[in-house]
């Protein structure tokens, strides 16, 4: 049985808001530590690769061919950067390197030459945390002769070297940082080795780490609207999805909670859900001049939300904030971060 549940409006929401963020700060324990000039910087990011269950909940066979982006896919991603450019802002995408196999990149120089930053997400969507070759990726699994006799190190950055070299061959331009495929919730702490293969492999900042909240639990009970305790689990996430710097000095750039892939595969969401999930989660990121990370996937945000609803809402607060908040790449937070650390 699906209980009733009402969203609070706009402003009843902001009226707790600010009360709760200030106790939560005032803790220490969360503090927002990616706040560097007051103004909120919003980044709207897409991992332009295949994901399984999208568009048909039974299709699992993207998981072998994550780069090969269906037309949807292609089409969704040129539109929305077209859309936030309009808007005065940019997307900052990260490509899978199978897509550049395909005859046609004509749709990502597209992208390029609208001023929409394209990052490295590696060749074949590996796991980087993988301890042995069958761990990182199931095409591996299906075809380990195309793992050679190299151990895990080196196919992580033959992986990551391969994507940037195929980036610049059929696009002409350089990979504008680089993201781990999956989230990781403490990062990449405690693994100077993969810190250090990023860092060997040309990249000074990396978007790895995806917070833990205890929303995933709510999650689990997929096609339920979620509970109250549901949305403020995934706020309290926000200031620990704050830029950070590695004992390497590589820079970290935290995917914010939720992601689609979080809300629409495991927890079934309705749209609307997801829309609330982010409004609060940039409302935060403006009243506290932090940072916010918006992760999606065209594969999956282009089936659940083809109007491109989300996405005008995140134009339209930031329009809304009074020059609080501001539509910047990843790499702009990166050099901002760094500047104000010195």
């Amino acid at each position: 049985m699906i209980r009733e549940f009402h969203l609070p409006t706009r402003r009843q929401f902001l009226g707790t808001l600010s009360t709760a963020s200030a106790g939560l700060l005032a803790g220490g324990a969360l503090q927002a530590k990616g706040a560097t000039h007051g103004k909120a910087q919003i980044a709207i990011t897409l991992d332009l690769e295949m994901s399984r269950n999208f568009p048909n909940r039974e299709d699992l066979h993207w998981d072998y061919e994550k780069g090969n982006l269906n037309q949807a896919a292609k089409d969704y991603t040129v539109a929305a950067c077209k859309r936030v450019e309009k808007r005065g802002g940019v997307i900052h995408n990260f490509v899978v390197g199978q897509v550049f196999e395909q005859p046609n990149v004509d749709w990502l120089k597209e992208i390029a030459d609208g001023g929409h930053p394209i990052g490295n997400h590696t060749y074949d969507h590996i796991y980087l945390l993988a301890k042995t070759t069958d761990q990182l990726q199931f095409r591996f699994q299906r075809a380990p002769w195309l793992l050679g006799d190299r151990d895990v190190h080196t196919i992580i950055r033959d992986n990551i070297k391969l994507t940037s070299m195929a980036l610049k061959e059929r696009v002409g331009v350089d990979a504008n940082g680089f993201r781990t495929p999956g989230g990781f919730a403490d990062g990449l702490n405690g693994r100077e080795d993969i810190q250090q293969i990023i860092l060997d492999t040309g990249f000074d900042w990396v978007s790895c780490r995806y917070p833990a909240h205890a929303a995933m639990k709510d999650l689990h009970n997929t096609g339920q609207t979620p509970s109250q305790e549901a949305y403020s689990n995934i706020l309290k996430a926000q200031p620990e999805a704050q830029p950070f710097i590695y004992p390497t000095d590589l820079l970290e750039i935290p995917m914010s909670p939720i992601s689609d892939i979080g809300a629409f595969r495991t927890g079934r969401w309705k749209l609307e859900y997801f829309k609330e999930a982010v409004r609060r989660a940039i409302d935060w990121a403006i009243l506290n001049g932090g940072v916010y990370d918006f992760l999606a996937h065209p594969s999956c945000l282009g089936v659940v939300d083809p109007g491109f609803e989300t996405i005008d809402m995140i134009c339209d607060l930031v329009e809304r904030s009074d020059g609080k908040a501001e539509i910047v790449s990843l790499d702009t937070i990166a050099k901002g971060f760094r500047s104000a650390a010195k």
